[in-house]
């Protein structure tokens, strides 16, 4: 799309997208493309990951210039039934690979379980692939995906089938590259997580010094070691907040937390890792936030409007409807544009 007009410059199908009639549950019809894509600046290609008929995951590889299709493969997860799976947090890009994250469809029907799979970029090696340890369940679905930091991938897990024996869910892992566990942090409430689905991986880990931030749905934030995430119950510290979904923003020690349902909250970790709560936002908008140009940008995606709040207080600067977006929408900066997407195209939004 033509960042200036909008209009559009090339298109390109890539499959036929799996219907809601063909999968045991979901909310989405038709799935298709539902997660963030990633682009390769070697390569200037962008990879998406496309759900087609069939319940096929296949990763997709686009010429950005071109629109040219330059090559599709199989990513499919390796564990449990493919039909129950759905791929909906962002893709990421690390040293010529890109990581696929998997969840299940709304309804946590089937035989899924929560796992990652990477494909590289160029040639023809074998795929990688992690799996949580547990029966079923354990998604990794929040929309923000993977965070990189110092060479390795944190990713939020959802909740297990297990309410006995840890089963590796509801939890913050770290893998290596090659997709290997090195670290983990699990709240110490993770059986009452599990029975109750209050899972942590509502909202992707957030990188604030040297300490990493989660907040899930049970409403509470937990501060880690970047360097040593805990284990069981071995938070830093914890500060009760909202129900947390979709990604966050960060800018020094400050973390900016969407809610569902809610508002945008302001949190500061301190550098011993003590973390408060600076401001709740002045208005409810669930989308996941953006800084840029001096604001907090974040979206109403049911209401459809942006907003943009100050960083300070969280009071509105200004507002301005967008139409209704889908859920944990976030707008893209750049220039002096706000790039939403919506559930009928793109706003851009001048002035930002």
């Amino acid at each position: 799309v033509d960042s200036a007009t909008g209009r559009v410059l090339w298109s390109r199908h890539v499959g036929t997208p799996v219907q809601r009639s063909d999968l045991p549950c979901g909310d989405i019809d038709p799935l298709g493309i539902t997660s963030t894509m990633v682009y390769d600046p070697a390569s200037r290609h962008v990879f998406a990951l496309a759900e087609v008929d069939g319940a096929r995951h296949l990763l997709v590889e686009i010429d950005v210039a071109t629109g040219a299709l330059v090559s599709s493969r199989p990513a499919e997860p390796p564990k449990g039934d493919r039909v129950a799976h759905q791929q909906r947090a962002a893709l990421t890009l690390l040293d010529g690979w890109v990581y696929v994250p998997y969840g299940g469809l709304a309804g946590d029907c089937g035989d899924y379980i929560g796992s990652v799979v990477a494909l590289p970029t160029t040639g023809t090696a074998a795929a990688r692939s992690y799996a949580i340890p547990t029966t079923r369940e354990g998604g990794i679905w929040t929309p923000g995906g993977g965070v990189v930091h110092a060479g390795r991938l944190l990713y939020a897990v959802g909740n297990g089938e297990s309410t006995s024996d840890y089963d590796g869910s509801d939890s913050v892992i770290a893998l290596s590259p090659t997709l290997r566990l090195v670290d983990r942090f699990t709240a110490a409430s993770w059986v009452d997580d599990n029975r109750s689905d209050a899972d942590l991986g509502s909202m992707s880990p957030a990188v604030v010094g040297s300490f990493v931030y989660i907040q899930g749905k049970r409403g509470i934030g937990y501060v880690l070691r970047a360097d040593h995430l805990g284990g069981i119950g071995g938070e830093v510290a914890s500060i009760k907040v909202c129900p947390a979904f979709g990604g966050s923003a960060v800018s020094g020690d400050t973390v900016y937390v969407s809610c569902r349902g809610g508002r945008t909250h302001a949190i500061r970790i301190d550098a011993a890792g003590r973390p408060t709560e600076r401001w709740e936002g002045a208005v409810d908008a669930s989308g996941s936030p953006v800084l840029g140009g001096g604001a907090v940008f974040v979206v109403d995606y049911d209401g459809g409007t942006l907003y943009a709040l100050d960083p300070a207080t969280g009071a509105v600067r200004q507002r301005i409807g967008v139409g209704k977006a889908p859920h944990f929408a976030s707008p893209t900066l750049s220039g002096s544009h706000a790039y939403v997407g919506t559930m009928t195209g793109v706003v851009a939004v001048s002035g930002a």
